[in-house]
């Protein structure tokens, strides 16, 4: 079986590309596949035969070159192996005493990342499964920070978070678990939030509401539209109300390794704590994101699990490093792994050239439909995400075009809404996404 299994895996690694499969109802799910949980067992065979010919076949592959929506994703080969490798060797990425090595490879991943970001020596984090858990885990910290200065002072007050109209809905998510509140600033046309804007929704709260202040969150590519926040002012901000600035860059920090756009990125050095996720732009297969502070005790004091039983996973030599310390988790699996796996393999020139790939097809989608005489650029894109209306279209004529590229196996392109309206996105992550198939998809909208 496990043969088979691996083969499988080679197999599905060799196709190029990939089929991009669609959804099933459950009722044709129900029907295709039955009851697979018996008391006597299915037998290996069986159960790999309905996860191949029904199972896999009803999941879109976000690999496609073609899956254009949301945020895709394209693991390397190395990556995607080598997360077989660490799956079978049940790792426990926890601790340092029990999987030293695998801690001290992603640490490396991390300083690499830190070093995109121009933060100091000292940096470090862990690898979390997501954005979600990655802003979470921060802004945790972020109060705990907060209130620690407040030397009591705000043990009792509920925490207020500023960030932008584009940020991820994980901000809010986060707040909604923390109990805090978030209050919105201002952003511009294309949805980018500027210092002047965080400073106009200060000076309009109460002095009791600007102690409340706890963290400023700016996003580093936001998910909808690939625009980068004023981060310069938005660290200016943070820095004046002596509170934490954490960058939400899941999806466009990756950027940071390419040259023709990292001064976009100007200020995100200045930052308490960041995330990016690997398995977005950076080549990884899910789940990892990378969640980074500037200064790491801050992240250990706030989340570190206190047990009889844990006691020895902190008796140990200087400079030992336990993820679980840095993040609202204790059990973890080693999820930078992979990351670090093709990372290594690779070298980090090809990460560079991978990435300005993509923002070269971007750059030359938008020229298409700039060019065109059916389609509309919304704006230019500042990363790899293209926004864009197609003249003369209702919403039910977007979703009938996506529905249509999806049934025939073309690609997946879901519509989004830019100010009210409903209209089409597509980012680019894959660098095996060609011109060529962007402009057929172009030419189909006719």
């Amino acid at each position: 079986m496990a043969t088979r299994v691996v083969e499988y895996a080679v197999q599905r690694l060799l196709m190029s590309p990939p089929p991009l499969d669609r959804a099933r109802t459950p009722a044709e799910l129900s029907e295709m596949v039955g009851r697979t949980i018996t008391e006597a067992g299915l037998g290996g065979d069986e159960v790999l035969r309905l996860f191949t010919d029904v199972l896999a076949p009803a999941t879109i592959s976000v690999d496609h070159p073609e899956y254009l929506s949301f945020v895709p994703a394209a693991p390397t080969v190395a990556s995607i192996m080598f997360d077989l490798v660490v799956s079978a060797s049940s790792i426990y990425g926890g601790s340092w005493l029990e999987g030293a090595g695998a801690v001290y490879a992603e640490n490396q991943a991390l300083r690499w990342l830190a070093d995109l970001a121009g933060l100091p020596v000292g940096t470090g984090g862990v690898f979390v499964s997501g954005g979600t858990a990655g802003n979470l885990s921060a802004l945790i910290a972020a109060r705990h920070n907060w209130r620690v200065l407040g030397d009591g002072r705000h043990d009792r007050t509920r925490g207020l978070v500023l960030t932008s109209a584009g940020a991820h809905s994980s901000i809010a998510q986060s707040a909604r678990a923390m109990d805090a509140d978030v209050l919105i600033a201002e952003s511009d046309e294309s949805g980018r939030m500027h210092g002047t804007s965080l400073w106009r929704l200060l000076d309009g709260l109460s002095d009791e509401d600007r102690a409340r202040v706890f963290a400023i969150v700016a996003t580093g590519g936001t998910t909808n539209a690939g625009v980068i926040d004023d981060l310069s002012g938005s660290a200016d901000a943070a820095a004046s109300l002596g509170v934490w600035f954490h960058v939400d860059g899941a999806y466009g920090a990756a950027a940071l390794c390419a040259p023709s756009v990292r001064d976009h990125f100007v200020g995100i050095e200045r930052c308490d704590s960041f995330i990016v996720d690997p398995h977005k732009w950076l080549f990884a297969p899910f789940d990892s994101c990378a969640l980074l502070y500037r200064d790491p005790e801050l992240g250990r004091v706030a989340h570190t699990q206190h047990a009889e039983y844990l006691d020895a996973l902190h008796i140990g030599d200087e400079g030992e490093w336990n993820p679980s310390d840095y993040a609202h988790h204790l059990t973890r699996r080693a999820r930078g792994l992979p990351f670090w796996f093709s990372l290594a393999v690779h070298g980090s020139d090809a990460y560079t050239a991978a990435i300005e790939t993509t923002l070269d097809t971007t750059r030359r989608t938008a020229q298409l439909i700039q060019d065109s005489d059916h389609l509309e650029l919304l704006m230019q894109p500042e990363l790899s995400v293209v926004l864009l209306r197609r003249r003369g279209w209702t919403p039910e004529q977007y979703q009938d075009w996506s529905d249509e590229q999806l049934r025939l196996g073309n690609a997946f392109v879901v519509p989004t809404s830019w100010h009210g309206e409903r209209v089409l996105r597509f980012c680019f992550i894959n660098p095996l996404t060609t011109i060529e198939q962007v402009d057929g998809l172009l030419d189909s909208m006719r």
